[in-house]
């Protein structure tokens, strides 16, 4: 297992992430951790929401899709005094 030094950390970052860490009821080592693990992952996904709908779907032809007929649109109900 690796380690890595962070130097030069700006004291109030220090803190948030020492009350983030508290608040997760971990160690300030362990939410650094985790902080880089999702930002690595998220960056590495490097795919939006349109494009993983898009890839999704991708292999279906849309024109051959079934499209249903249309209902008539129902009258609001109107209250009697």
């Amino acid at each position: 297992m690796s380690s890595l030094t962070i130097r030069n950390l700006d004291d109030q970052l220090k803190a948030m992430l020492r009350l983030q860490a508290a608040r997760h009821g971990c160690s300030m080592e362990q939410e650094a951790r985790d902080i880089l693990r999702r930002a690595i992952q998220l960056q590495s996904a490097g795919v939006g929401f349109a494009q993983k709908i898009n890839q999704r779907f991708a292999g279906m032809n849309a024109d051959e899709l079934p499209i249903p007929k249309r209902r008539t649109a129902r009258l609001p109900v109107i209250p009697k005094d």
